[in-house]
């Protein structure tokens, strides 16, 4: 079962409310997006620490409903 790219969306902002997120289905799927997110909350974060809170923000989707997420985070 594929992933809406407005869920995925909505999950991040859930997680993290001041984000920026621009996300792009990349192969017309809905399983292969690339995501790019900026949040203040990122402030202080190594890059790892960034992807994981999107990914803890997923709640375990990733890499079942949503098969692949090409990821970048920015510190806002």
């Amino acid at each position: 079962m594929a992933m809406d790219l407005k869920e995925i969306e909505k999950m991040i902002k859930e997680a993290l409310p001041d984000a920026v997120i621009d996300i792009q289905d990349l192969a017309g799927d809905g399983n292969h997006y690339s995501a790019t997110v900026t949040s203040t909350q990122f402030k202080g974060k190594n890059k790892v620490q960034q992807h994981k809170m999107v990914y803890d923000a997923l709640k375990g989707k990733m890499g079942n409903e949503l098969h692949a997420l090409a990821l970048k985070t920015k510190e806002n």
